[in-house]
């Protein structure tokens, strides 16, 4: 279950322990970890090696699709190795040698020769001292610009008269499809330069950020990049980056699991704002349902429509504009969102999708039953909260 809080990127000019994805609102419950460190190690997925790229499907439409091999010879380069220095205390079961350090390690990739570079927030959440290595021998400080923890994204900068950079080129995250191989290049367990192979095994997902929102519109991959890879990018078959690595969840029994990556026009409509040090906003609407199972309502017609509200903010504009939630008395009550901004909605990652295309501030009409009888109220959206309020 989660809140809603669209998000909205103005312009396109803890930190690591592992974190459940609670409440993937479109996709049901999934376990997943972030890859910050390594910290879930083999206990939370078995990472399979996919067919050599250019025996999987075939490249982007009107482009040659590369190997993984040149993709890898063109791309390593831009791949750096990140290590984050914090003053958290303790340790876990899961991440013990790490944390006894308070030493994350994990990936990020070159944007620009002004010597930018991106990663996840979750990897440098927290970090008093950050460094990165572009080559064994060759470890410089850097400094956290901007984070995202809404979306998952961190920019860093380096001197770039220090070090000798590569950036990659940046695809489109739009025109990927499933099916579509892909590689990854990270840094897991603190191993430069390693690569994964595998394909897009589904898209428009959706993952907890470690602000507790979701985060919409995830790559899903078949094959998860190892923990420690946090940060790391997806190449599609041209060696284009579409994603940046993020999560993965657990298979069934231990068996393989999957992987998450933020896509990479999410990364380009915020990283002008990051590099600028400017806050990214995110709308929000306050409402909380379950998963799409629960969610959907079975009108007298046989249709299932709209998402039944199980819980308000009662300080957000949902609450402040009238709209009800369930109760411990009768679970089955509630109002039921049939349209937002009079867009017709069956589950909560519909909400989501209108409410992520406005900014705060603005205003738009939600279309309810009550009782069964139809109602429309007006709601003014606000700026999300830090964390999820409730729940």
């Amino acid at each position: 279950m989660t809140f809603t809080g669209g998000g909205q990127y103005p312009g396109v000019k803890n930190g690591f322990l592992p974190m459940l994805c609670a409440g993937v609102v479109g996709g049901g419950m999934t376990a997943a970890v972030l890859l910050g460190t390594g910290a879930a190690g083999t206990r939370t997925s078995t990472v399979v090696q996919a067919p050599p790229l250019e025996s999987a499907a075939g490249p982007a439409a009107g482009s040659r699709g590369l190997s993984a091999r040149e993709i890898y010879r063109r791309g390593a380069a831009g791949v750096v190795l990140v290590r984050a220095r914090s003053l958290q205390a303790g340790s876990s079961s899961l991440d013990a040698e790490q944390r006894a350090a308070n030493v994350a390690t994990g990936s990020a990739f070159v944007l620009d020769e002004e010597g930018h570079l991106l990663t996840n927030a979750h990897l440098v959440a927290g970090a008093t001292d950050v460094r990165v290595a572009f080559d064994p021998a060759t470890a410089v400080p850097a400094k956290v610009v901007g984070k995202d923890e809404g979306t998952d994204l961190a920019v860093l900068a380096v001197d770039p008269a220090k070090v000798r950079l590569h950036p990659l080129a940046l695809g489109s995250s739009s025109s990927v499809q499933v099916g579509d191989p892909t590689v990854s290049i990270g840094n897991p367990y603190g191993r430069a330069a390693t690569l994964t192979t595998g394909i897009i095994a589904a898209k428009e997902q959706r993952i907890t950020a470690p602000s507790g929102f979701s985060i919409s519109g995830v790559l899903q991959t078949d094959t998860p990049p190892s923990p420690g890879a946090a940060g790391g990018p997806l190449f599609d078959s041209t060696g284009r980056v579409i994603g940046v690595n993020s999560q993965i969840s657990a298979g069934p029994e231990g068996g393989p699991g999957v992987g998450f990556a933020i896509p990479i026009d999410t990364a380009k409509a915020i990283i002008p704002r990051l590099e600028e040090h400017l806050v990214v906003s995110h709308a929000y609407l306050g409402v909380r349902a379950g998963d799409v199972a629960d969610g959907l309502v079975a009108m007298a017609s046989g249709d299932r429509k709209g998402v039944r509200v199980e819980e308000v903010d009662p300080d957000g504009p949902a609450g402040r504009a009238g709209i009800i939630g369930a109760n411990a008395v009768d679970a089955g009550g509630g109002d039921v969102i049939t349209a937002v901004d009079g867009h017709e909605v069956r589950s909560m990652a519909d909400v989501e999708d209108v409410v992520r295309r406005h900014r705060p501030g603005d205003g738009l009409a939600v279309s309810l039953l009550r009782d069964g009888r139809p109602l429309t109220v007006q709601v003014q959206l606000t700026e999300r909260p830090a964390s999820v309020p409730l729940g």
